[in-house]
C-alpha cells in the first residue's frame, strides 16, 4: 500500500553571479518557501522586492531595506568569488557562472531539521557543506584549497550550524505563518483518462491539485499495480497548482482497473475506474466529418438536379410556332394552283 512521507517545509535561497552574459544581471538572488518564490533581487534594480502579497503585507520598510543591503553585500562577494574561480581554473574571458543554493527543511510532525549549502561553478558542483559532519566536501581538485580553509575556520562552522538549525528554521516558520492561507491550503484535482490512439497506453492525468505532496497509481482488481505502469513527475502549473500522470501500458480485457489519486491531508482518495469514464483521445471523431460529407454530397446532388430541371424546362417551354410549321405560312409557301 502506498503511503506519504512526513510533511517537510523548506526555505531556500538561490544566488547566481555571472560574467560575460550581455543583457543579463550580473547578480540575481531569490528566496523560495515550499517551492513558491517569495522575494527577488538583481543587480539592475538594486533592491529586494516581494513576490507574494503575504510577504508585502507582513513586512515593513525596515525589513526590505535591511534585506536589500544584505543582497548588495552578497553581490560584491560573489563578484570576487567568480574572479577567484576563474583564476583557479586558469580562465580569463568567456561566460562563467557561480551559483549558491542554501536553506533548511523542517518536519512539522517529528520536528526534524536539516540544512544544506551547495556552491557550483559553470554548471558543476564546486563545494558543499555537510551539516552532519560539520565539514565541507570538495568534489573537484580546484575546490580543495577552499575546503581546507573553511574546515579550519571554526567560527564559520559555528555560524553555519547555528543558521541551519536555528535561525533559518525560525524564519521558515515565520514566513509559513504569513502565507498560511495560501501555502497550507489543499486543492483537489480534476482527473481524466487520456489515450493518444486506441493502441496507446492509457494515461491517468490529474491537474490543479495543491500541495505537491501527492501520489497516483493504478490498481487491478483491488491490488496496487507495480508492473506495466509508468509514473510521471509532479509538474507545476502556471497558477501555482500541480499536475501529474501515471500510464497503464496494456490493460487486460475483463479486468477491473482503477486509477487512484491521493493528496496529503485529504482523507478520501479520488478513484477513476477504467471503462466507466470516457477516455479522451487524439484520434479524431469521424462522425461529424462523415455527416458534413453527406450533407455536402446531398447539397451537390440537389444543386445538379435543380440545374438539370431548369435546363429541361427552359428547353421545353412554349414558344411561338415555327413559321414553317404554321399552317398559314405553309399555305403561302405552297399556294394552290
Amino acid at each position: 500500500m502506498f503511503s506519504f512521507s512526513t510533511v517537510r517545509h523548506s526555505l531556500k535561497y538561490f544566488y547566481t553571479a555571472s560574467s560575460g552574459i550581455p543583457d543579463f544581471p550580473e547578480f540575481v538572488s531569490l528566496g523560495m518557501l515550499d517551492g513558491v518564490q517569495m522575494v527577488y533581487y538583481d543587480s539592475n534594480i538594486k533592491k529586494v522586492i516581494p513576490k507574494q502579497d503575504w510577504m508585502a503585507e507582513n513586512e515593513g520598510p525596515e525589513y526590505w531595506e535591511s534585506e536589500t543591503q544584505k543582497s548588495i553585500g552578497s553581490e560584491q562577494i560573489f563578484k570576487v568569488n567568480i574572479e577567484t574561480a576563474k583564476n583557479r581554473f586558469n580562465q580569463t574571458g568567456g561566460v562563467h557562472i557561480v551559483q549558491n543554493m542554501y536553506g533548511c527543511e523542517w518536519d512539522d510532525e517529528n520536528k526534524e531539521v536539516n540544512g544544506y549549502e551547495q556552491i557550483g561553478y559553470d554548471g558543476e558542483d564546486f563545494v558543499a557543506f555537510d551539516l552532519k559532519t560539520e565539514t565541507w566536501i570538495a568534489p573537484k581538485q580546484e575546490a580543495v584549497t577552499t575546503k581546507h580553509k573553511w574546515d579550519h575556520d571554526k567560527p564559520l562552522i559555528a555560524v553555519e550550524k547555528n543558521y541551519f538549525t536555528q535561525e533559518c528554521v525560525e524564519w521558515l516558520k515565520k514566513y509559513l505563518d504569513y502565507g498560511r492561507s495560501s501555502l497550507l491550503r489543499t486543492a483537489l484535482p480534476s482527473v481524466s483518462l487520456l489515450q493518444k490512439t486506441p493502441s496507446s497506453p492509457v494515461s491517468c492525468h490529474a491537474t490543479g491539485f495543491y500541495p505537491d505532496r501527492a501520489m497516483m497509481f493504478w490498481r487491478k482488481d483491488g491490488e496496487d499495480l507495480h508492473d506495466g505502469v509508468e509514473k510521471g513527475q509532479i509538474l507545476p502549473n502556471h497558477d501555482g497548482t500541480f499536475q501529474m500522470s501515471v500510464e497503464l501500458k496494456s490493460p487486460a480485457p475483463g479486468q477491473k482497473y482503477e486509477c487512484v489519486f491521493q493528496l496529503s491531508g485529504v482523507k478520501d482518495d479520488i478513484v477513476t475506474e477504467l471503462g466507466k469514464v470516457p477516455i479522451r483521445t487524439n484520434t479524431p471523431d469521424m462522425t461529424p466529418i462523415i455527416i458534413i460529407a453527406v450533407v455536402v454530397v446531398l447539397a451537390l446532388v440537389i444543386a445538379i438536379a435543380a440545374i438539370g430541371l431548369f435546363l429541361y424546362k427552359k428547353k421545353n417551354a412554349k414558344r411561338p410556332p415555327s413559321p414553317v410549321s404554321n399552317p398559314e405560312v405553309m399555305e403561302q409557301l405552297n399556294p394552290s394552283a
